[in-house]
């Protein structure tokens, strides 16, 4: 990270970026591979205080206090999940998910060897996660630093006002605006994240 940071300020006007926004240090910050990913389906396509109330209902659905194994997911019936605020579509993603890494499919084990295309790869098994659930799996849980997930809208809109650019980007727009710092793309989407909620135009995962 220090050595991105360092490579960032050599830019004039990401360095003005680092130190408005300080450092990126969500990155890589979430450990448990399946909670992560359990977080990431009930954040899809709701709004960040909806979806904080529904995980904290989730997580209420099971005594210890601590995050539930996938085997205790998958013994949950959908009744219950339905319970806490999770969408009939949603819990069969949650269902599918567990399951997959009960009987084996998903073996996050294997993450540290494996490149960025094959874990998404591996990932888009589960239904419910397709490339941008991937991309932020890379960034936030794994810290993978070069990854630029052109999918997102919250990038688009902080490349279009961090670059003055007139509309938002094309995916190959971003790609060569991004090339120069192509190493650290995670890093440089964190900040297009800030920009954008500058502008109040962040997604409210975020």
């Amino acid at each position: 990270m220090k050595k991105a940071i360092n490579f960032l300020k050599k830019d004039k006007k990401f360095a003005l970026l680092i130190k408005k926004f300080g450092l990126p240090n969500s990155i890589g910050s979430r450990e448990n591979h399946f909670q992560s990913l359990v977080r990431a389906i009930i954040y899809q396509q709701i709004s960040g205080k909806a979806a904080a109330s529904i995980m904290k209902k989730f997580e209420g659905l099971f005594k210890g206090g601590k995050f539930p194994t996938p085997m205790k997911v998958k013994k949950l019936s959908p009744t219950k999940l339905r319970s806490a605020g999770i969408s009939p579509q949603k819990t069969k993603y949650l269902k599918d998910l567990a399951e997959k890494f009960v009987n084996g499919t998903i073996n996050s084990d294997n993450f540290p060897q494996m490149s960025n295309e094959e874990i998404s790869e591996h990932l888009i098994q589960v239904k419910g996660i397709g490339q941008w659930t991937a991309d932020m799996f890379l960034i936030f849980t794994l810290g993978r630093l070069n990854i630029l997930p052109v999918g997102d809208l919250g990038i688009q809109k902080g490349f279009k006002h961090h670059f003055n650019l007139r509309n938002l980007p094309s995916e190959s727009k971003m790609r060569k605006l991004a090339k120069p710092y192509q190493e650290y793309s995670s890093i440089i989407s964190w900040y297009m994240w800030k920009v954008a909620d500058e502008k109040n135009k962040t997604p409210d995962w975020k």
